[in-house]
């Protein structure tokens, strides 16, 4: 997630460079045909044009609209991950007593108990994030070129997910994991698993264990919204109409706006000839814009429809997820120097 009000102007012509680059030696190819070889009658009338323009304007924002929903539902997800969180934090400390244990625990063996839990909760979400880091077919947005340059990559990628476990989970329960393909959902059976046993000893009380379950479920139901964005891609077929029609009105507008600014030159040559010669080239600026326009909102587009991808504008689960932690650990009465620090904001960019 990008933290600053805006991309600066330098920013975004440098992100969209390459596509600039092509627009030129379009226009600039078919301007210079139409002056020195005379292919002024080489033209399509304004009103075709106008009409694909309004279509390819209409599915972008559709594309759009849908990209902006995809990213504002996933962040409400985490959100949610966020709140149930601390709520399962909160509920572990308050209801695994020695209130209704048929045998009494010491404060220390309580207190590990909690904190087993506790551990075994960030081992999910440490898990969950990785699993929405893991690379599908469809999301290319982080491997274009001007996406790497800024050198800035989520954790995840850099990072083995056996390691990242391992501080959270026993040896046991880490093979266990390391067995399943769903390894988040591994995690929360394993910690009904727990609490049930917990329950058994009478070390919390039935109806505390059923709240704590109804926790665990809104943590499954979060976790299957995350899933769904996750491995349900932008509909392919919308998102290839989207890039072809951009693409047909691109190629086809300098075949309408060569000739216009060619026909306002021979007026102007009348009184002005060097002026209404030349005048034709100033089509290039203004084909730039718009087409440097539409190509780049169809691409702002492409770029929000995966938004656990880990680009500079997707959700920032790594940072959230660490801010989880560090407030259950916290809590549990941990040192600052005991708890992992934030992960580092780099380029103004939070992952």
């Amino acid at each position: 997630m990008y933290t600053k009000k805006t991309y600066t102007t330098l920013q975004m012509a440098i992100w969209t460079r390459f596509e600039t680059l092509l627009f030129i030696l379009i226009i600039v190819a078919v301007v210079a045909a139409y002056y020195f070889f005379d292919l002024a009658w080489l033209k399509i009338p304004w009103t075709p044009l106008a009409l694909i323009g309004t279509a390819v304007a209409f599915v972008i924002g559709f594309q759009n609209n849908s990209a902006y929903g995809r990213i504002w539902e996933a962040r409400k997800i985490w959100g949610g991950i966020v709140n149930t969180s601390r709520t399962f934090g909160m509920f572990v400390q308050d209801m695994l007593t020695n209130e209704h244990a048929a045998k009494s625990l010491s404060d220390k063996e309580l207190q590990t108990a909690i904190k087993t839990l506790t551990y075994r909760h960030i081992a999910w979400m440490t898990a969950l994030r990785h699993a929405m880091r893991a690379k599908k077919p469809w999301e290319t947005t982080v491997g274009h070129r001007t996406n790497q340059e800024w050198d800035v990559r989520p954790p995840e990628h850099d990072a083995d997910l056996a390691d990242d476990l391992q501080p959270y989970l026993s040896k046991a329960d880490l093979n266990e994991i390391l067995e399943k393909d769903n390894k988040q959902t591994a995690l929360l059976y394993q910690q009904s698993h727990h609490l049930r046993r917990l329950k058994e000893q009478g070390l919390i009380w039935e109806f505390s264990f059923l709240e704590l379950e109804a926790v665990l479920l809104e943590l499954f139901t979060l976790q299957g919204k995350s899933e769904r964005i996750k491995n349900f891609p932008y509909p392919r077929h919308f998102a290839t109409l989207n890039h072809f029609f951009m693409w047909i009105f691109v190629l086809l507008l300098p075949l309408a706006l060569v000739p216009q600014f060619g026909e306002i030159g021979n007026e102007i040559s009348e009184n002005h000839p060097l002026v209404g010669n030349l005048f034709v080239w100033l089509s290039i600026p203004f084909y730039v814009i718009v087409a440097w326009i539409f190509h780049t909102m169809e691409r702002i587009g492409r770029t929000g429809e995966n938004p656990f991808e880990g680009t500079a504008n997707d959700v920032p689960i790594s940072t959230i997820a660490r801010g989880i932690e560090i407030d259950l650990r916290q809590n549990l009465g941990e040192k600052k120097d005991e708890i992992p620090t934030q992960f580092p904001v780099k380029y103004h960019v939070q992952f």
